[in-house]
């Protein structure tokens, strides 16, 4: 019997797309979070990139939104298992936001309206990987699921795409965000089942 290793290969659900090892397709969007759901009025709501310098970039909702925005369709994939294929989002490319930033430092930590944090490599936000979005489905972003706007990182497990998003710190080095303390992987490659540390 030939040995496959984990993460090799992916199930075909009905629909013929290949899904990540160990998830299941739904069709509906659940929710989850790890507290309450903030409620950000769009003129309260401000994001900010900072730098390993201590500088400031800064866009309220009338400046982000008046950016040039994209319409991905993407699916997601969620550390719980489930898979959704083909979802459209409205929002502002990360590499549009970075245009005049400068910076040295190869990782970033993610800060959200609530407290939520998560790490990412900085290249995984970059070359047309992230979006600050704040469309769904057409739709403004709900905020069950992380409106006014949230991070979209969609090559990740979704608690990589921070709800609620207020800001991104640069850092020279990896710091753990809110899962990754608690035992979440520092990555998430759903395609690897990075689920979590050692995985």
């Amino acid at each position: 019997m030939p040995i496959i290793s984990r993460g090799f290969h992916g199930r075909r659900p009905a629909g013929g797309r290949e899904l990540p090892p160990g998830q299941y397709e739904t069709h509906d969007f659940p929710v989850l979070s790890a507290g309450p759901t903030p409620h950000v009025p769009v003129e309260d709501w401000e994001f900010t990139i900072g730098t390993e310098s201590d500088a400031q970039y800064t866009w309220n909702w009338d400046e982000l939104t008046a950016l040039p925005a994209e319409t991905p369709t993407v699916d997601l994939h969620c550390v719980t298992k489930w898979s959704k294929f083909e979802t459209r989002w409205r929002g502002v490319p990360l590499d549009t936001l970075f245009e005049e930033v400068e910076t040295a430092a190869d990782f970033a930590l993610v800060h959200s309206y609530g407290g939520y944090t998560t790490n990412l490599p900085l290249e995984d936000l970059l070359d047309g990987k992230a979006w600050i979005a704040y469309g769904y489905e057409g739709e403004e972003l709900a905020p069950e699921h992380g409106g006014p706007a949230r991070l979209l990182v969609p090559h990740l497990y979704l608690w990589k795409s921070a709800k609620w998003v207020r800001g991104i710190r640069l850092l020279l080095q990896d710091e753990p965000g809110f899962w990754e303390s608690a035992g979440y992987h520092d990555y998430g490659d759903p395609w690897r089942e990075q689920r979590y540390q050692g995985d």
